[in-house]
């Protein structure tokens, strides 16, 4: 399908080889613990997102992880190259979309998910954004349109490709579709100036898309889904074994922030964030946070659920992109280390 006024897309654009860029990088692992043997270490390294509080960061700032001390090494825009780097040892925890993660385990990558840290509710959710008067209104809408989105072969394509399966569409249409790597803050500009038919928004940058006007969603994943965590942090598994304590200081804390979050009124939790980003003295904006509507984390404290994989896992599994059999999920996450477990 071509779309009427649509400009020709930016190719540079274009995402190419994320799949296999996960596999490549898990057989490259370097140095995964920075403990001397036989002792945990005390310091765990980890990316952020600028603008961002992220739950370990909260955990710190409320004094919920005792001596244990936080390492930011930089930033990341993307789940799947965070926990990349946690394969590699680059870092000790790192946080992706629990398809993304499901990819990783299925190329032998010996990761474990302890805690879910993002996803999706009423209030917090990824919707697919379109022009007013576009003529996508459907799922087969959707064929030969392109598709902005942060990461190709995480959330919203996974997300998308459920949608439109429900739809009716058969893998080949679903092919047509084209995907475009799209930063989030450019996402809004590039529906407008007509190099995207739909695009890819959630949060702030949806909420001020939304207010400028003009635009709006064909589907939600809340609406798709429900309820759901989309998302874990993640270690190796041998960091795991070799630091069970510092593990555990680390998930009670975040998961004693998510709850926190959960259980606070919004303009604290905001407030809270604010100040977090205003002291660490990064150079970043504020205005973001005050966007933020909820934890998105259906779980008490985090908690995962099977379902929270098998849903991907069979998605993954039923188009051929991870063999069937390569990736038990029971053995793909833990709560033990969580203090709201059963």
């Amino acid at each position: 399908m071509h779309v009427p006024g649509r400009r020709p897309i930016d190719r540079r654009l274009l995402l190419r080889g994320t799949a296999s860029a996960a596999a490549a990088t898990v057989l490259g692992g370097c140095a995964t613990s920075t403990a001397s043997p036989g002792a945990e270490t005390g310091v765990v390294r980890y990316q952020g997102w600028s603008g961002e509080v992220l739950w370990h960061e909260l955990a710190a700032d409320l004094g919920l992880l005792g001596d244990l001390r936080l390492e930011w090494i930089g930033n990341t825009i993307s789940g799947p190259q965070d926990i990349q780097a946690a394969v590699t040892g680059d870092i000790d925890i790192g946080g992706a979309f629990n398809g993304s993660i499901i990819r990783l385990a299925a190329a032998g990558a010996p990761i474990k998910a302890l805690i879910s840290y993002y996803g999706s509710d009423a209030h917090t959710n990824a919707g697919y954004y379109v022009l007013g008067g576009s003529p996508i209104r459907g799922p087969r809408d959707f064929i030969g349109a392109a598709v902005g989105m942060n990461t190709i072969g995480a959330h919203h394509q996974d997300v998308l490709s459920i949608y439109l399966r429900r739809g009716g569409l058969r893998d080949e249409e679903i092919r047509e579709i084209q995907p475009v790597v799209v930063p989030p803050v450019s996402s809004e500009q590039a529906l407008r100036s007509g190099q995207l038919d739909v695009s890819t928004m959630s949060d702030a940058n949806a909420e001020k898309a939304a207010e400028r006007g003009g635009i709006h969603p064909v589907f939600t994943d809340f609406g798709l889904l429900g309820a759901f965590s989309a998302g874990c942090y993640v270690a190796r598994e041998d960091f795991i074994a070799e630091n069970p304590t510092t593990v555990r200081t680390l998930v009670t804390g975040i998961a004693e922030a998510i709850r926190w979050g959960q259980t606070r009124p919004r303009q604290q939790v905001i407030a809270r964030f604010a100040d977090i980003i205003r002291r660490r003295g990064r150079n970043e904006d504020t205005d973001t946070i005050r966007y933020w509507r909820s934890t998105g984390v259906p779980g008490p404290g985090g908690l995962i659920s099977g379902r929270e994989f098998d849903i991907w896992l069979q998605r993954l599994t039923d188009q051929g992109i991870v063999p069937r059999g390569s990736v038990d999920v029971s053995r793909l996450y833990t709560n033990d280390f969580n203090p709201f477990r059963p």
